[in-house]
């Protein structure tokens, strides 16, 4: 096992170090990104998961450069070796929809609605790949038979507004895997799909990274999905790294208090379940940012010097790295006594 968590021998498609986000707000520029690391390997699934507001979305927006107008970036985002911070947006474009693909959130707003479906799925192919419009379109019908649509050749002709949800969602991964891309960046793929259309969804997402050897890196704040499909997890607050390792033993045995109020917060799956905990508070926003731990504010073990210390991410059982200088929930030290809210 390497140093942030991989299996050694897989080479790292992506690695993301010391990244950094800052826009500009009312009060002046607020650090929206403060100094997450992570990387990704072949054919590997990292799910990137936390509340809203935790910075999941600005990450993968930073990888593309599609971030807001005036905000600004540091650290290093380097894809195949190459790094992608600092490109011109000419060099942006041969990376995006080529190399590297993003799937956002909600296909009824990424897909354009008066467009058929051809259009929109060859386009990009034409201007990354050179192809004719003929091959173009035989490489949509490939893609879209890929991700099992029924009748792709009929659905070509189609508009988006003409397919239910979760088919609409499949377009939009075969929009996205159309230039056969090394990464795939899905952010909340799942979000608004009913239970059956989600798990059709990640079955799909893990049949691409099994047989294309596609590398994704998958954000959502429902940990249920991603203890399914990811290889390992990066758990995210007000901008930070509270806790990222291997899936099974970040879930199983949270090492992070944040970490463990989200899992109290999920519904048991057996009937006799215990109820759930929610976190108290809210998450901060990016004008009142606490000083110290992040978290701070909502951890019942906090003690006085989170008000003011902010934890390093450091590397405990192997792979795993925590940001908590309390940790409470360490499995071989009995945790101390809550103190109680700050």
């Amino acid at each position: 096992m390497s140093a942030d968590g991989r299996p050694t021998g897989t080479g790292a498609v992506l690695e993301v170090r010391d990244l950094s986000v800052a826009l500009r707000t009312s009060h002046g520029i607020r650090r929206a990104v403060n100094g997450i690391s992570f990387s990704i390997g072949q054919g590997e699934i990292l799910g990137i998961a936390g509340e809203s507001g935790s910075g999941k979305t600005l990450t993968a927006l930073s990888l593309l450069g599609l971030l807001p107008l005036g905000a600004r970036t540091s650290g290093s985002v380097r894809f195949e070796g190459r790094e992608l911070l600092g490109l011109r947006r000419r060099q942006l474009r041969e990376v995006r929809g080529k190399q590297v693909a993003l799937v956002s959130q909600d296909p009824a707003t990424s897909l354009h609605p008066l467009l058929r479906i051809d259009v929109q799925m060859t386009e990009h192919v034409r201007a990354h790949l050179g192809f004719s419009k003929e091959k173009a379109r035989e490489r949509a019908i490939e893609m879209l038979t890929a991700v099992r649509i029924p009748d792709p050749e009929s659905a070509l002709y189609a508009h988006p507004h003409q397919f239910s949800g979760g088919m609409r969602q499949r377009i939009a991964i075969a929009m996205a895997l159309a230039c056969e891309p090394r990464l795939l960046v899905a952010d909340e793929p799942t979000t608004a799909l009913d239970v059956t259309v989600q798990a059709g969804i990640l079955r799909l997402l893990d049949r691409l990274r099994r047989e294309r050897g596609v590398s994704v890196m998958i954000i959502t704040h429902d940990l249920g999905v991603l203890s399914s499909i990811s290889d390992r997890i990066c758990i995210l607050y007000g901008g930070r790294v509270a806790e990222y390792g291997v899936t099974p033993e970040v879930l199983g045995a949270p090492r992070h208090p944040y970490t463990e109020g989200l899992m109290r917060s999920l519904p048991s799956s057996s009937a006799s379940g215990a109820a759930m905990v929610p976190i108290q508070g809210s998450p901060p926003s990016l004008d009142a940012m606490p000083d110290g731990c992040t978290f701070h504010p909502r951890c019942e073990w906090a003690r006085e010097s989170c008000r003011t210390v902010v934890p390093t991410l450091r590397t405990v059982d192997g792979g795993r790295r925590l940001a908590c200088d309390v940790d409470p929930l360490a499995a071989a030290v009995a945790g101390p006594a809550p103190v109680g809210r700050s």
